[in-house]
């Protein structure tokens, strides 16, 4: 996808160049996360912690290098974007149940579920606040729009949940509005902040749409090859919870008519009972190559929409973005 892009690469080469960028957006985030209520103290700063590649304030951040921005909003902004991902991260391990996030307890596990809901709708609030103080109408149609389309997403995840007939056009909505949204409306940030045309801002947002696709089709490619280790949470995951993800449902679709029943079931009462049966039917059928050539392609069409980017290290980065996307083990 680039010339000089390195074979396999990883995550610090990807954000080299914007280090000192992400290391004053840290420090964005540690003053704004302060509250006079010691619980929402402790449990942000556990969660923020936690650590995490910070792809999408990255992406702002990368996209904004790459189209020049010089208006000085661009920290606030990507911390926003944490803001904004660390709350749906809350809000997902409540609903979801789930345990173990980026290699630890979840703050749902150790605070408790009200907690972590009410800490999420407080770092919903204060990304607002931030958003405000930028004093940009654009800034804030982007952000609301997009905070909007996640709830969406959740909803219509939640629909899905056990259901076998979700297809694979329903599927990839989920992913549009619950994942790729917030990576789009951190593209198209950068793009707002650089005064770029109504064409390279379209440019940039469907780059990070593209981008982000390809990253959450490849974590559930990595639900059945991944480890606890690799993954920062447990394989089988989205089985457990009943997920029909992308392999499930090419096994449904492709698959033997025993297989397609297995999936089914899998899928409508959920649990990890049958993970090493159903993982077979999967590498046999060809669902985990589907998978995984589904998330080049979008990966491709991401590189493809920011060929117009003036060259820099920064295009090159997020050009390195699109092979790491679909290279990484975790």
């Amino acid at each position: 996808m680039s010339s000089t892009a390195t074979s396999s690469p990883n995550a610090a080469n990807v954000l080299e160049p914007i280090a000192e960028d992400m290391q004053q957006v840290n420090r964005v985030i540690r003053q704004r996360l302060a509250s006079e209520v010691m619980l929402i103290n402790q449990i942000s700063e556990y969660i923020i912690g936690a650590g995490g590649k910070r792809l999408r304030p990255a992406l702002l951040l990368l996209v904004a290098g790459a189209l020049g921005d010089t208006t000085g909003h661009r920290h606030e902004l990507a911390a926003v974007v944490e803001f904004i991902h660390t709350a749906t991260l809350l809000h997902d391990d409540v609903v979801d149940e789930s345990d173990l996030r980026r290699g630890r307890k979840t703050a749902n596990a150790l605070f408790g579920n009200a907690a972590s809901v009410l800490v999420g709708d407080f770092l919903y609030s204060r990304s607002f606040e931030m958003m405000v103080g930028v004093g940009k109408m654009r800034v804030m149609e982007i952000l609301s729009v997009a905070t909007n389309v996640i709830s969406e997403g959740e909803v219509l995840q939640l629909l899905n949940m056990h259901d076998p007939d979700v297809d694979e056009a329903r599927y990839m909505q989920v992913i549009r509005y619950k994942t790729a949204k917030l990576f789009e409306a951190a593209a198209q940030l950068g793009a707002v902040l650089s005064g770029s045309d109504a064409r390279t801002e379209a440019a940039a947002a469907e780059f990070g749409r593209r981008i982000g696709t390809a990253f959450q089709i490849m974590d559930d490619w990595l639900d059945y090859t991944g480890t606890a280790e690799s993954m920062g949470k447990n394989a089988g995951d989205d089985l457990r919870e009943g997920k029909p993800t992308l392999p499930l449902i090419y096994l449904m679709e492709h698959g033997s008519a025993e297989q397609a029943a297995l999936a089914r079931e899998a899928i409508e009462q959920g649990g990890t009972d049958k993970f090493d049966t159903i993982f077979e039917a999967i590498t046999k059928s060809g669902a985990l190559d589907h998978t995984l050539k589904c998330a080049r392609q979008e990966a491709q069409a991401a590189a493809k929409a920011i060929s117009s980017f003036p060259d820099s290290i920064f295009k090159e980065s997020l050009l390195e973005l699109c092979s790491y996307s679909t290279a990484r083990q975790s």
